[in-house]
């Protein structure tokens, strides 16, 4: 992969997913905002280009590749997203949820920004919990149908909703939403770094959080940047049936 100043952030990871991990190193949000130039990203972080993109091409010179989810099909990316991400944020809020409640009750005092961190949390919860909903029953059937039709030329009736831009436009406004919101969290966690006097349960949260946000940012990649524009680009190549 040739990366330059002026590659999309987004399109590297999709193409190379080790190099998220390089993205984040540097502060630059590869999923929410990855449809910005690494000349973009890096003036806004204030990150020095060359030395970006000197460790963007060592993590994609290893020999270990990363998994190509650019090649999967449709159905199979849409089915991998819900069964592992979707089922991810399900079980993990309800894991959170009650430790936030204890380190809130213990240390909000001394710490009154785990209030804040709480409110955020669970304003998020509830969002993703919604916006899943949309995608496992409006979105990811239909893209489902786009796969099948590929594979067996069946002519499809036009969605309710239009185009399938319409939805993902929706679902990618969200994404920005909760890419803020975790933003808000890490800011307010000192990148998720305990206090000197936090107990192992303070401790535990912070690192359920960010593993709950590195989670969310390989959700949101796969989403924003491979199927999303894969599935704007299948429906282009559908020839709908006639509704009289």
């Amino acid at each position: 992969m040739n990366i330059t100043d002026q590659s999309i952030v987004g399109s590297v990871v999709a193409q190379d997913y080790r190099t998220a991990s390089i993205f984040q190193s540097f502060g630059i949000d590869f999923c929410c905002k990855g449809n910005r130039t690494i000349s973009e990203a890096c003036k806004n972080k204030n990150v020095e280009i060359s030395d970006l993109i000197g460790n963007l091409n060592s993590s994609t010179q290893q020999n270990n590749p990363a998994t190509n989810f650019a090649s999967w099909p449709l159905d199979l990316l849409a089915d991998y997203i819900e069964k592992i991400h979707h089922r991810y944020v399900e079980q993990k809020i309800l894991e959170i949820k009650p430790y936030l409640e204890k380190v809130v009750r213990v240390h909000g005092d001394r710490h009154p920004e785990l209030n804040q961190i709480r409110k955020i949390f669970n304003l998020s919860a509830g969002e993703l919990a919604a916006h899943m909903k949309k995608e496992e029953f409006i979105l990811f059937p239909f893209i489902r149908k786009l796969a099948k039709s590929e594979r067996s030329h069946e002519t499809l009736l036009p969605p309710t909703f239009g185009t399938i831009k319409n939805p993902i436009s929706m679902m990618e406004q969200d994404h920005e939403i909760e890419g803020e919101h975790f933003e808000q969290i890490a800011r307010l966690t000192e990148n998720y770094t305990p206090p000197t006097d936090a107990c192992s349960t303070y401790r535990v949260t912070y690192a359920l959080l960010k593993e709950f946000q590195d989670d969310l940012h390989q959700h949101l990649h796969l989403e924003n940047n491979i199927l999303f524009p894969k599935a704007i680009e299948r429906e282009k190549d559908i020839n709908f049936a006639t509704v009289d």
